[in-house]
């Protein structure tokens, strides 16, 4: 398994817009990817999951993803969540 680690820096945190971005490429690869926020974690396959995170600005989520396309789906995420 694969992970990283992010902080939050968009306005609006993980909601709406950015977190329907973050689900759609999740949804691109075969690799079981979750984001964990705090205490509470979510597929990341999954908007309405992802959502109930919680993840506003300043917020630290791990991303982990576990499959033959692991590493590319990290790569990936990690883009999305640069780019706000």
């Amino acid at each position: 398994m694969a992970a990283f680690e992010h902080t939050i820096t968009d306005e609006v945190g993980l909601h709406a817009r950015p977190a329907a971005e973050f689900v759609r490429v999740a949804s691109g690869f075969a690799a079981d990817v979750r984001v964990t926020c705090g205490e509470r974690s979510a597929d990341a396959k999954s908007l309405l999951s992802v959502l109930q995170l919680q993840a506003g600005t300043g917020a630290t989520i791990v991303v982990e993803a576990d499959g033959e396309d692991a590493e590319a789906a990290l790569d990936a995420l990690r883009a999305v969540l640069a780019a706000g």
